[in-house]
């Protein structure tokens, strides 16, 4: 069976944290799992700052370990299935918009974690994540734009984007959201 782009990118990028460290990624694994922390973003900084780890190559490494990754299950909606139990009202939010964001091109491909959605072209433009059972959360990759209306700055919420913008109803998915995720798609070349 063949992997598909997202996964064949995260098996090189496993391969060289284990060249470049000179240590198997299950001994990571077990690093990561005895570190004494449980929240993704602790152990992310954890591996940044005790291991000189980037954050891509962190962020990557604590989904594996933690098997929050796209790989981790067979069928990648259960990953998704999972995110909106209980929530959904908010799936059918997600579905409305993955409808238009898969008409911005056909090289777009989606990678389920366990809390959130990436969105990717040649890099991540996007996540999707149902925060709250009310609040589905938008972030984005859009350097140097300013923060103006619903497009707030990321700030700790999530280190992967850097703009964020919050779904509290239904109307919130509208043309300005649309031109949003589509700028983010745009600048993901």
């Amino acid at each position: 069976m063949s992997m598909d782009p997202i996964q064949k990118a995260a098996k090189t990028q496993l391969d060289n944290i284990e060249k470049n460290t000179g240590k198997k990624i299950s001994e990571w694994i077990s690093v990561v799992n005895k570190s004494g922390f449980s929240k993704h973003g602790e152990l992310v900084k954890f591996l940044k700052e005790k291991h000189g780890f980037t954050h891509g190559n962190a962020n990557l490494l604590v989904h594996v370990a933690k098997q929050s990754h796209a790989g981790a299950v067979d069928d990648t909606d259960e990953l998704i299935d999972g995110q909106y139990q209980g929530k959904e009202l908010l799936r059918s939010w997600y579905e409305m918009i993955m409808e238009k964001v898969r008409d911005f091109g056909e090289d777009i491909t989606i990678a389920p974690k366990k809390a959130y959605i990436s969105i990717r072209r040649k890099k991540q433009f996007a996540i999707i994540q149902p925060s709250t059972k009310e609040r589905l959360d938008i972030g984005l990759n859009i350097k140097g734009v300013p923060p103006s209306g619903k497009l707030t700055a990321s700030g700790t919420w999530n280190a992967m984007c850097t703009h964020r913008i919050k779904l509290e109803q239904e109307n919130d998915i509208n043309k300005d959201l649309l031109a949003w995720i589509k700028k983010a798609y745009d600048k993901a070349v």
